[in-house]
């Protein structure tokens, strides 16, 4: 499920310092990395295993926030007759890092970096992850190089995967590119990502598939008080999660076809999560016409209007119970993403997510018609359920740190009276739901002394708003 980011314009206040980290304790977040661990990782950075192959000559450039050092993508792209080739350098973490070394033990009880307003929390030791394997510019790095050919229509026709020393010429970061495509001063290159990203939107759409853009929250202070304000995304950065859906995509096609993978699946969703969005749609005051479908409606959210940017959070329900299937000598009896429309697999952040780097060697050894290594086979079956736990950890995480600020934002209103919908009611107690106010981006549990009127607009005022325990909480009125 996509997670939701909360930022702090200014420093994190200290009642947020404190409760963040008892977030941490709670849920047993990662603390620094032990010695054994950071020794192991020196000594990596300076003995990688480098491929023959040299493509330093692909102009390469990395596109992240301004502040990130772990640059798990860097992106090429030319015209290739009235198509393009879409060249993708993924870090290869496999260089660095043995099977059973102390970097892999670590990493396997981590999952996935985690993120907070006030810390990272890295899978793997910075060392690495913002160091000798991450895609930084000027220096030539091990990768695995995607070579993705897709024709006028933005679809991928062929697809290879093998070892390469890359270097990236710049690192950007999405408004400076947005700026300069604005401007008709950006690259060749990524005028072409523009262009290939919306065709890619494009077929997206056509096939029901939906790439939530999700709003960054971010906390401003004025006059002594808190306000939550999402940041939309830009267009460049759609086009630009468009070439890691591309090349996920690719990597399920090749997994399928040779009969061993690690996918990344969800089922269809149920009725009940439709009624749910409906009435959030609601509470926010978004037209959601009968017959139309998640994808068209998603498609038609503006994450620049407050509302829609917050409709957009909600929806990220949509991709609770996805999980990771893994397959051999045969394949899944549903391998699809049902958000996507296709199989998907996870490959374009081995530095941020364990099962890349697993799923990176077995393309690379598909393409290169050559076995999977056994270290992959003896231990892909271990890799979803590690990935699951690493998931539940990064969403309680979430939603942990969405609650407390939440909580934060209206703590000074206990007693205060909003409109709002209800949104969900306990099928077992019609009294307990959930509501949605109409006129902050927050819900909340709320309670009344006969059946909620779902889908209703409703008074209700707050009777508790705890920062430490992140807990929000209404009575109805009337």
């Amino acid at each position: 499920m996509p997670l939701q980011r909360v930022r702090f314009a200014e420093e994190v206040p200290e009642v947020f310092r404190a409760s963040l980290s008892a977030i941490r304790r709670e849920l047993d977040v990662p603390a620094e990395f032990p010695a054994e661990v950071v020794q192991a990782a020196l000594t990596a950075a300076d003995n990688p295993r480098l491929p023959d192959l040299d493509r330093t000559d692909l102009e390469f450039v990395t596109i992240d926030p301004p502040d990130s050092m772990d640059l798990d993508q860097a992106l090429h792209i030319e015209r290739n007759g009235d198509g393009y080739t879409v060249y993708y350098a993924i870090a290869d973490v496999a260089a660095f890092v043995r099977p059973g070394d102390p970097i892999d033990v670590e990493a396997r009880k981590r999952g996935e970096t985690l993120y907070a307003p006030d810390k990272r929390t890295p899978l793997h030791p910075p060392e690495l992850s913002e160091g000798a394997a991450s895609l930084l510019p000027d220096q030539v790095r091990p990768a695995l190089l995607w070579t993705i050919q897709v024709d006028a229509s933005g679809e991928g026709t062929d697809v290879n995967c093998k070892r390469a020393l890359v270097k990236s010429r710049a690192k950007l970061n999405y408004a400076g590119v947005q700026q300069d495509l604005d401007a008709g001063t950006a690259s060749e290159s990524l005028q072409l990502l523009r262009e290939v990203g919306k065709l890619r939107e494009q077929r997206e759409l056509e096939r029901g598939g939906v790439n939530l853009p999700i709003p960054d929250q971010e906390v401003v202070s004025g006059n002594g008080e808190w306000s939550l304000e999402f940041r939309a995304p830009l267009p460049v950065e759609g086009w630009n999660a468009q070439i890691s859906l591309l090349t996920g995509m690719a990597a399920a096609h090749l997994m399928m076809y040779g009969e061993i993978g690690i996918l990344r699946t969800l089922p269809e969703s149920h009725d009940d999560l439709r009624r749910k969005l409906e009435n959030t749609a609601k509470a926010l005051g978004i037209a959601w016409p009968v017959g139309t479908s998640y994808a068209q409606f998603i498609h038609g959210l503006d994450p620049k209007v407050p509302a829609h940017a917050a409709m957009l959070a909600a929806c990220t329900v949509l991709f609770r119970g996805a999980g990771y299937t893994s397959f051999s000598g045969g394949v899944p009896e549903q391998p699809e993403h049902a958000a996507m429309k296709s199989e998907y697999a996870h490959v374009t952040a081995p530095l941020r997510r364990l099962v890349d780097r697993w799923t990176g060697e077995i393309c690379v050894a598909l393409c290169a018609d050559t076995p999977v290594p056994d270290w992959v086979r003896e231990s892909m079956d271990d890799i979803p359920k590690i990935m699951d736990e690493a998931d539940r950890k990064a969403h309680a995480y979430e939603r942990a740190i969405v609650s407390m600020v939440e909580a934060g934002l209206v703590a000074d209103q206990v007693g205060s009276g909003f409109d709002g919908v209800i949104t969900d009611v306990d099928d077992r107690e019609q009294t307990r739901g959930i509501v949605a106010l109409s006129t902050v981006a927050i819900e909340g549990r709320v309670t009344g002394k006969t059946a909620l009127p779902l889908g209703q607009p409703v008074r209700v005022k707050l009777v508790q708003a705890d920062i430490s325990a992140g807990t929000i909480a209404f009575e109805l009125v009337g």
